[in-house]
C-alpha cells in the first residue's frame, strides 16, 4: 500500500468478531455449550486451588505449581468466554480498540506462563523421579517460588512487548476479525502499516517461549521415562509413573493443541476449522486440567473428598436423636455422644 492510500484510509477504532458467524441458527445451542463450560472451568480450577490449600499431602512444590496452573487456566478462560457469551446476544459483535489491546495482553501472558510453568513442572518432576535423595533441597520452597515467579515474568514480558508492537500499528481496514477472540496474527493481517518487526518479535518468541519450554519438557520426559523403566519392580515402576503421569497428560494436550492451533498449514482455509482448533485449545484444555488431575491423583482426589465433606457437613451442624446431640458425617472428632 502506497503513503497516498495509507494517508486516505480512515484509522479503525472497532472491530467486528466473525466467529461463529457462519451458523446463525446455532447461536442458542453455541451459548449454552459454553455457559456450561465456563462455569464448569471455574468451579474445577478453583476446586484444585482450594484443595491444594486445605490438604497437608499437597502442601509440596508439585501442588504449588498445580495452584498457579489452575489459577491461570481460570484467567485464560474469562478473558475470551465472557466476551463471546455476550455477543451471542448482540447482533453486532464488536470488540473496542482498547479491548482488543487487553484481550491480547492476557492472553498472551497466560499462554507464554503456561507454556513456560509446564516446563518448571517437568523439571520438578524430573527431580522427584530421578533425584529422589537430593529433591528436598533441589526443589525447596525458594526454587519453587523462584520459578513460578520466573514463568509469571517470562509471560509478562513477552505479552508487554508485543502489546507496546501491537499498539504502534496503523488499522486502517478491514475491521473485521475472523475468530471469536483478537490475537496477534490475526491482527496482522488487519494492519496498513509495516509488521515486519512485529513479525520478527513473534518469530523470537515462538522460539523462546514456545518452542524451548517444549523441547526442555520433552527432554526431562525422556530423562524420566528412561529412568521409570530402570527401576526393577513392576510396583515400584506404577508407583513411579503414576507421580507424573498426570502431569504428563496435560503437557501432551497443552502442546499438542498448541501445535495445532498455530503451526497447522494456512492453506484451504476454514473458519469453521480454525474456530474449531481455537475452542479445543483457548477454551476445552482449561476445562480438561482440573479433570486430568483429579482422576489420576490419588492426593487431589482425597483433598477434594475432604473440601466436599467440610461443605456439606460442616463441623457445626448437628441432629437431635432421641434426645441425643449427634454430629452428621465429618471426621471421627467431630461426634460427640
Amino acid at each position: 500500500m502506497t503513503l497516498f492510500e495509507m494517508n486516505n484510509q480512515t484509522e479503525v477504532t472497532e472491530f467486528i468478531f466473525l466467529g461463529f458467524s457462519n451458523h446463525p441458527k446455532l447461536q442458542g445451542l453455541f451459548f449454552l455449550i459454553f455457559l456450561v463450560i465456563y462455569p464448569t472451568t471455574l468451579l474445577g480450577n478453583t476446586l484444585i486451588i482450594m484443595a491444594t490449600r486445605i490438604g497437608p499431602a499437597l502442601h509440596t512444590p508439585m501442588y504449588y505449581f498445580l495452584s498457579n496452573l489452575s489459577f491461570l487456566d481460570v484467567c485464560y478462560t474469562s478473558t475470551t468466554i465472557p466476551v463471546m457469551l455476550m455477543n451471542f446476544f448482540l447482533e453486532k459483535k464488536t470488540i473496542s480498540y482498547e479491548g482488543r489491546l487487553s484481550q491480547i495482553f492476557f492472553l498472551v501472558t497466560c499462554a507464554g506462563t503456561e507454556g513456560v510453568l509446564l516446563a518448571a513442572m517437568a523439571y520438578d518432576r524430573y527431580l522427584a523421579i530421578c533425584h529422589p535423595r537430593q529433591y528436598s533441597v533441589l526443589m525447596s520452597v525458594k526454587v519453587g517460588a523462584f520459578l513460578v515467579t520466573g514463568s509469571w515474568l517470562c509471560g509478562l514480558v513477552n505479552s508487554v512487548t508485543h502489546t507496546v508492537l501491537a499498539a504502534t500499528l496503523t488499522l486502517c481496514g478491514p475491521n473485521q476479525i475472523s475468530h471469536f477472540l483478537c490475537d496477534i496474527p490475526l491482527l496482522l493481517k488487519l494492519s496498513c502499516s509495516d509488521t515486519s518487526l512485529n513479525e520478527s518479535v513473534l518469530h523470537v518468541a515462538s522460539a523462546t517461549i514456545g518452542l524451548s519450554p517444549c523441547l526442555f519438557t520433552a527432554v526431562s520426559y525422556i530423562l524420566i521415562i528412561s529412568a521409570i523403566l530402570r527401576i526393577p519392580s513392576a510396583q515400584g515402576r506404577s508407583k513411579a509413573f503414576s507421580t507424573c503421569a498426570s502431569h504428563l497428560t496435560v503437557v501432551v494436550v497443552f502442546y499438542g493443541m498448541a501445535n495445532f492451533n498455530y503451526d497447522r498449514p494456512r492453506e484451504g482455509y476454514n473458519l469453521d476449522v480454525d474456530i474449531l482448533v481455537s475452542v479445543l485449545f483457548c477454551v476445552m484444555t482449561p476445562m480438561l486440567n482440573p479433570i486430568i488431575y483429579s482422576l489420576r491423583n490419588k492426593e487431589v482426589k482425597g483433598a477434594l473428598r475432604k473440601l466436599s465433606g467440610r461443605w456439606v457437613f460442616p463441623a457445626n451442624i448437628c441432629v437431635w436423636i432421641n434426645g441425643l446431640k449427634t454430629v452428621v458425617g465429618g471426621p471421627a472428632e467431630w461426634h460427640s455422644g
